[in-house]
């Protein structure tokens, strides 16, 4: 059990059964009243983000959690079958706990699982990936890096929007956690 002075952003708490990684807290002593902690949770099996308060001193339980590098492999039937390269053990991760990011997956990706009391719960792909462009329209004359933007389909099959330059075969690196173009890879 811990309270609300134990609080660390990324610590990861059981509320109402479901567990939650704490994304940010603030402790408020308000001049009149009771100390409170204001927090924002990340519920880990769905992703969903809320805001919650606590009163100062709130006793709840811990979840610890646990950070293990899997490597992804291939798809197959909703299932992603990641290698865990400690066991060589392969281990299948359902569509729904990665999320809409699964969009970037390509083989040989190290991600990182988030497991509670040796169940896979979550899995984290790098923030920064390098993809190749497959599908966009060609690059006209005068487009410069200032310009507009255009639609750009890269290997995994995911659609990010990069500046007019960007040809087919030109391998582009992307923050997959906002979805964005960030250069041109070397």
């Amino acid at each position: 059990m811990i309270d609300t002075s134990d609080f660390r952003n990324g610590i990861g708490i059981i509320v109402d059964g479901e567990i939650y990684q704490i994304i940010e807290f603030q402790h408020v002593k308000p001049g009149k009243g009771g100390a409170f902690v204001r927090t924002r949770l990340k519920n880990l099996r769905t992703g969903a983000v809320l805001e919650r308060t606590f009163r100062a001193g709130e006793r709840m339980e811990q979840a610890i959690l646990e950070r293990k590098p899997l490597t992804y492999l291939y798809g197959q039937n909703g299932e992603y079958i990641f290698m865990d390269m400690e066991t060589f053990e392969q281990v299948p991760i359902p569509a729904t706990l990665l999320g809409d990011r699964v969009k970037y997956l390509k083989e040989d990706t190290e991600v990182q699982a988030l497991t509670h009391e040796d169940r896979i719960i979550g899995a984290e792909l790098p923030f920064f990936m390098e993809f190749e462009v497959v599908e966009t329209d060609p690059g006209l004359r005068g487009d410069t890096a200032s310009g507009g933007s255009k639609p750009a389909k890269l290997e995994t099959g995911a659609v990010v929007q990069v500046p007019l330059f960007i040809n087919i075969g030109d391998r582009i690196r992307v923050d997959t956690r906002t979805d964005t173009y960030l250069e041109r890879a070397k």
